[in-house]
């Protein structure tokens, strides 16, 4: 608890204690009423103060406005029940201000977990970037104040403070703070990094890619801190709602206080206008919106900060409200469904290939030859695709694993679209897809496999093939299933991969729609057109990583980002960050979503029954001042404790 909060919790335990004491003190009249008014001004004094101060600014219409005109009124009734041999209504009216300051200890005491939730992930901002100095010891400076390029040292037990490259060092990495998962990640040489994570062991010295305003955690601070200026339409409902439902209330209290009143009066029976006021103040205590303006908020609160302590960052309320109507899913394949990281996973040498025995750099066992001879494809192909940058040429190359001398390819010659060719060591290496060789009039074996084949030839003869392929997602196969248990109607993937790859990739993830060979214009499109097909009530959801996503990103209902790896346009036009890119986590968000929803409506439903239930037996007398306090403060309490599982994301 905080100091405040602690206050308050005092006063309320004081307040409390003088009540009981006061029930056994045999006092009458004006000195009952002095022996009372000491607990209610302890626990009453702020909010008369909030009352008089609204008043004073115009803003007359709130709820401390509603607990001072009933606890005030109960009391000066008190004084004119007493003056005339009847029992004032003291200990209701200090019982009203008792049991209201106690729902706001609850609502203060569950915003502050909240916050606490969302501050823990405010932790990540860094105080400091340690620079070497001349003499080479370690100056401390702002990290507004570092330049790309500049080599930072990071100690163990130290945060990131600006993304970079690794340039010295190796080291596991703590990134709960940024992606919810508790495992530790290595890094090493050449290894990249983003701000926010903490330095576990070794000592990194990392080069700076970014400034510190453009890094990682300056971009997550930023979404956080301006989530809650986007709201959802019910928590703006309920905004409306209460600027006009308080002063109709209060005005309708007046009436019952004063019309029943005057129609005795005119039918000659001037007896029993106070019962109508207490009636009316009833009928004030019991009205209080106290239950949907805390606990709507609180909910909407609580659910982005549970999602953000999962590695899910929602911008805005309202994209957490639309997040429980998705029916749509639709997913980019590279970096989403996949890892975006190309490998080669298959290697085939020809029959052909083999029998020639060029291939073999010494005598080798003839059962070894299959072997050799998928080795010797791989580093001819990776020496005639040496001085390409294509991602397929890099896989090429790690694959082979070893130092590429170049004084041994001469003559490359690239074909845009097709392949390379090259002189490797006396040998003419052919390289590249199926139009390669047709234009070398090769003939080819065809493959059925997942990814991007490479034909080689070697002297004008087919040696084989490898298969290159983008490695699929553990967790992307479990995360269309999670969707589909979740009620989501459809997941379509796009892709700009050949029709092959894309639909033997669909398959192994059981999607129920694929699009292949799209340019990100055509994406758009898709979207658009699946947009048309879904019903007026249903959000598509549109899932992508590249900078080629934004434009579709920025189209969909909602707009998913994957975080760690994605592209900072990504980030920038989604709506939802997943930030360690998993898929896994979007259904995550959508039953963090739903559960948030669910518990505004039963707040609402609850809320609302409960007074209107309360507001006519109190109209009509039947309800009392104690049933009022339970109307208004029971009803707070109870539903700020149901917003409060809004922070329990799983469950």
């Amino acid at each position: 608890m905080t100091k405040k909060q602690k206050k308050i919790l005092y006063r309320i335990i004081t307040a409390a204690v003088l009540m009981a004491a006061l029930h056994f003190v045999p006092a009458e009249g004006y000195l009952r009423f002095a022996l009372y008014l000491v607990p209610y001004l302890i626990i009453g004094y702020d909010i008369l103060r909030k009352a008089a101060l609204g008043i004073f600014h115009g803003e007359v219409f709130d709820e401390n406005f509603l607990m001072a005109v009933a606890t005030v009124g109960a009391m000066l009734l008190g004084v004119y029940n007493e003056a005339n041999g009847m029992e004032g209504e003291f200990a209701e009216g200090v019982a009203v201000m008792l049991f209201y300051q106690i729902g706001e200890l609850f609502q203060a005491v569950a915003v502050g977990k909240s916050r606490r939730n969302i501050s823990a992930l405010m932790d990540i901002r860094p105080d400091y970037a340690n620079i070497e100095d001349e003499s080479g010891g370690l100056e401390q400076v702002d990290p507004d104040e570092v330049t790309v390029g500049t080599v930072i040292v990071v100690q163990p037990g130290e945060k990131i403070p600006i993304d970079g490259v690794v340039v010295e060092g190796r080291s596991s990495l703590n990134t709960s703070a940024l992606t919810g998962e508790s495992v530790p990640r290595e890094v090493e040489t050449g290894g990249e990094v983003i701000s926010g994570c903490v330095n576990l062991s070794g000592l990194l010295r990392i080069r700076t890619t970014r400034e510190f305003g453009e890094s990682t955690v300056s971009k997550i601070l930023d979404l956080v801190e301006n989530s809650s200026m986007k709201k959802a339409r019910t928590e703006n409902f309920i905004t409306k709602f209460a600027r006009y439902y308080t002063p109709a209330v209060c005005y309708g209290a007046l009436a019952l206080a004063i019309v029943p009143s005057v129609i005795n009066l005119l039918t000659g029976n001037p007896a029993g206008w106070s019962t109508w006021i207490i009636r009316a103040l009833t009928f004030l205590v019991i009205s209080c919106p106290c239950a949907l303006v805390i606990s709507i908020p609180l909910s909407f609160f609580g659910g982005i900060g549970g999602a953000s302590a999962c590695g899910i960052l929602v911008k805005g309320s309202n994209y957490l409200e639309a997040l429980a109507r998705t029916g749509y899913v639709v997913f980019d394949k590279t970096g989403t469904l996949t890892k975006g990281v190309f490998q080669v996973t298959d290697v085939q040498a020809s029959p052909e290939f083999i029998k020639t025995g060029n291939f073999l750099p010494d005598e080798e066992a003839a059962g070894e030859a299959g072997d050799s001879a998928g080795r010797r494809l791989l580093e001819l192909a990776a020496y005639a695709e040496s001085y390409s940058g294509h991602p397929i040429a890099r896989s090429l190359r790690e694959a082979y694993g070893q130092e590429i001398d170049m004084s041994k390819v001469s003559q490359v010659e690239e074909n845009g679209g097709h392949g390379v060719s090259a002189q490797v060591e006396g040998y003419t290496v052919a390289a590249g897809n199926f139009r390669q060789m047709e234009s070398l009039g090769i003939s080819y074996e065809k493959n059925t496999g997942i990814g991007t084949v490479v034909h080689v030839a070697v002297n004008g003869i087919y040696a084989g093939y490898i298969l290159i392929s983008d490695v699929i997602k553990e967790q992307s196969r479990e995360a269309i299933a999670a969707l589909k248990s979740a009620g989501v109607k459809r997941t379509v993937m796009l892709t700009g991969d050949g029709k092959m790859t894309a639909e033997r990739v669909a398959g192994l993830l059981a999607v129920d729609e694929v699009r292949s060979e799209l340019l990100p214009g055509d994406k758009v499109e898709a979207v658009e057109c699946l947009l048309a097909r879904k019903s007026g009530r249903e959000n598509l959801v549109f899932v992508g990583d590249g900078i080629n996503d934004a434009p579709v990103l920025s189209r969909a209902d909602i707009g998913v980002a994957m975080g760690a790896l994605g592209s900072d346009a990504a980030i920038e036009a989604a709506d939802v960050v997943l930030m360690d890119d998993n898929p896994m986590k979007l259904a995550l968000a959508i039953q963090i979503s739903r559960k948030c929803m669910r518990i505004v409506y039963e707040n609402i439903v609850f809320a609302l029954g409960v007074k209107a239930v309360c507001l006519v037996l109190g109209a009509f007398g039947i309800a009392n001042m104690w049933i009022a306090i339970f109307a208004d403060v029971g009803v707070m309490v109870l539903a700020v404790l149901n917003a409060v599982r809004c922070l329990n994301a799983r469950g």
